[in-house]
């Protein structure tokens, strides 16, 4: 066994002794291995070992040595609740003069100022960016690590991923790259194309027991216990691990579901919180005030239908989440669940992806979802390890429980078969779909990496989809790609970009989106350009995820036909109804209706709201861009549109809303109030404008109506 002592060989002592303060002796033996294949000796390593395996302190140990010696790190993740999950983490190295910074946001910024720092945490997509917009710091990285390096395999990250990884090796090729996932089947494979040696375990710090239950006993291999039961195998496993001074975490395929299971729990439990037998030590009573303090905070970020169902849930121990949630709900709901003061969580599979949120017991209800005409879909193996694997915190828990949920024993031994002894599925590169190649090939031949035919090929070569197979699989959907971006004015027949296909490889957009937005607004005379055919016209694009129509949208048709002289052509109806039902919560966003109001007439949760605002505020900004590059006439109108779209507010606000502090309803008020403009603002009094905003807010107005003066 290695200790944390022995690393002094490689580290200074007082990365040593930050470990040792956080009560660490000795590494993991996955950890070991990593280290004696030269980890801190810059090589590329791929590991792969169970969650909770130490898998990030690897990581940190390597950042750390470089940062140390005078080198900066980057670190790609795949989400941005997790960027600043691990930010907020990395911080804690300031003490050792290392300063970490996170990249986030606006796709057509190089962020210079990251330089400064020498741990730089990122979403791919940022990374994918910052290398697009000649970042000049992402020329000079001495290691780079990718977290849940398994998504190569996904459809909608993996392209992405894979390019940034080939792009960065190709800038830096003495650069060390460290590849991280609980989960990968061909793991040799993949390192083989990192040229990285394998530290491959599945060692874990807590056992973890897979199994299934049905018919209240819970079966694992060679293995039944029963439970006590009421007939509800739900109801008592929870019961079941609560009685045991546990928390859980129960996966369901749907929001609708993972709602459904909380609010029904909750009432089952919430008698429980308000009285003796809380089953952890604590005073009759303790547990339901904390929560009731919990469910405040849920309130206070806005009294939506979903923050008051998630609210009243919260009161009894139990939380819903999911991707309709505002990111402040998401973030009291995790924090309460580290806490105890929140015992359950009922969640769609987005919780699995790499937030830490270990558990005593993970209970996967729901192995199937909803895949389009596909119908119902059962799991991939490696999903499944995902989210079995957050079973069992290290330090908490003699050992980790996973279940499936199954109702009769037929199901039971498929599921025993598939997911319990069954192997992860293999991981293939996405990189021949054309959406993913019209995107990057682009972005290839407009940062320089290639700049004619055979400097293409020999950079397409080096990616992982050309290790797994032969690249010439690629030739036909290549050439249609580069026809496309020749006809759209993208790229020169001998393949050097133009400066409109160098633009919209800066703006991060489909060169397909370029191309609906220019032909669109050339089709259309300006007089005739309203804020909704602007609005329906960036719903049109691929880089807008539409809202899906049900049953319950009458409304939509009737919609349609009312504004159909404002909206754009759209031969396929299907597509009308959602780009028009999109467009239309955006007309209301920007008419400053209440988001509770736009929550439940389109049926949608705050956090939808906020993500379909961001989308077209970054779509209609990259309009703006476009219109100015090719003088299309409809520039100021799309740039004032862009600002509405960021505040939800009317263009009578805008000058107001450049104020900090005071967003679309403090706007409003002033408005109302008759400070309609900053020159009105300076001619009143402090005091009277405490009135309409409060005695805070007026400060800050008036101290940066002082610095403009």
């Amino acid at each position: 066994m290695l200790e944390i002592e022995d690393l002094t060989s490689w580290l200074p002592r007082e990365v040593v002794e930050l470990y040792q303060n956080e009560g660490i002796r000795e590494l993991y033996p996955p950890q070991a291995e990593a280290v004696e294949r030269g980890l801190l000796e810059g090589k590329n390593l791929l590991v792969s070992v169970p969650t909770a395996a130490g898998k990030t302190m690897l990581a940190e140990l390597a950042m750390l040595k470089a940062a140390l010696g005078g080198g900066r790190s980057l670190y790609i993740v795949p989400l941005r609740a997790l960027a600043s999950e691990k930010h907020a983490a990395f911080s804690r190295f300031a003490d050792l003069g290392v300063k970490v910074g996170l990249s986030s946001g606006d796709m057509e910024r190089r962020d210079e100022y990251l330089g400064r720092n020498e741990i730089i945490v990122a979403t791919s997509e940022k990374a994918d960016s910052l290398i697009r917009n000649g970042a000049r710091w992402i020329r000079d990285l001495s290691v780079l690590v990718v977290d849940e390096i398994h998504l190569l395999d996904s459809t909608n990250r993996g392209p992405t991923l894979e390019m940034t990884i080939t792009k960065l090796m190709r800038i830096n090729p003495e650069m060390q790259v460290l590849g991280l996932s609980a989960t990968v089947a061909n793991a040799p494979e993949v390192a083989s194309w990192l040229g990285a040696d394998l530290v491959e375990s599945r060692w874990r710090p807590v056992e973890l027991k897979e199994g299934v239950i049905c018919d209240g006993i819970l079966n694992f291999p060679g293995e039944t216990v029963p439970i006590p039961s009421r007939r509800d195998d739900l109801v008592d496993l929870v019961n079941d691990t609560m009685n045991q001074g546990g928390q859980i975490l129960i996966f369901e395929s749907s929001r609708r579901n993972a709602e459904a299971t909380a609010a029904k729990l909750a009432k089952t439990f919430s008698k429980r919180r308000d009285g003796p037998g809380s089953g952890d030590g604590q005073a009759p009573g303790k547990e339901g005030r904390e929560v009731s303090r919990l469910s405040e905070r849920v309130l206070a970020t806005g009294e939506s239908e979903t923050g008051k169902k998630l609210a009243e849930c919260v009161r009894g121990g139990v939380a819903f989440h999911h991707a309709g949630l505002l990111p402040e709900q998401r973030a009291i709901v995790e924090r309460g669940f580290r806490s105890g003061e929140i015992r359950v969580i009922a969640s769609t599979p987005t919780l699995a992806a790499g937030l830490n949120l270990p558990a005593r017991r993970v209970l996967i209800r729901s192995y199937k979802r909803y895949e389009g005409a596909r119908g119902m879909v059962a799991i991939p193996v490696m999903e499944y390890r995902q989210m079995a694997g957050r079973a069992g915190r290290p330090g908490l828990d003699p050992k980790g429980e996973s279940f499936l949920m199954a109702k009769s024993d037929t199901e039971m031994r498929d599921l025993f078969d598939h997911y319990v002894h069954g192997e992860p599925e293999e991981i293939f590169s996405k990189l021949a779909m054309e959406p993913a190649l019209r995107t990057h090939l682009l972005s290839t031949m407009a940062t320089g990496f290639a700049s004619s035919a055979d400097e293409l090929k020999r950079f397409v070569d080096s990616t992982f989809y050309a290790h797994q197979q032969d690249a010439w699989h690629l030739d036909a959907t290549m050439e249609k790609v580069l026809e496309f971006l020749i006809d759209s004015k993208m790229v020169e027949p001998d393949l050097r970009p133009t400066p409109l296909g160098e633009l919209v490889s800066r703006l991060y957009i489909d060169p397909l989106t370029a191309r609906i937005v220019v032909d669109s607004l050339r089709s259309r005379e300006t007089a005739r350009i309203t804020d909704l055919t602007l609005l329906h016209l960036i719903t049109m694009t691929p880089d807008m995820d539409t809202l899906y129509v049900q049953t319950s949208d009458g409304w939509i048709e009737e919609f349609i036909d009312q504004h159909y002289g404002e909206l754009c052509n759209e031969e396929n109806y299907d597509w009308m109804m959602r780009e028009a039902k999109t467009a239309a919560l955006l007309l209301e966003w920007i008419s400053e209706s209440e988001e509770e109001k736009i929550a439940d007439r389109f049926r949608v949760g705050p956090g939808d709201i906020r993500r379909v605002a961001e989308t077209a505020e970054w779509l209609m900004h990259s309009a703006g861009r476009l219109s100015e590059h090719l003088e299309l006439g409809a520039t100021f109108r799309i740039y004032q549109l862009e600002k509405r779209i960021h505040y939800g507010a009317g263009p009578d606000l805008l000058g107001l809303l450049d104020l900090k502090g005071v967003g679309r309803v403090r706007a409003r008020r002033l408005h109302r109030a008759g400070y309609t403009s900053l020159d009105k603002l300076r001619e009143a009094k402090a005091a009277d404008i405490a009135e309409v905003v409060g005695p805070k807010i007026a400060e800050k107005v008036m101290a940066q109506l002082k610095e403009r003066a």
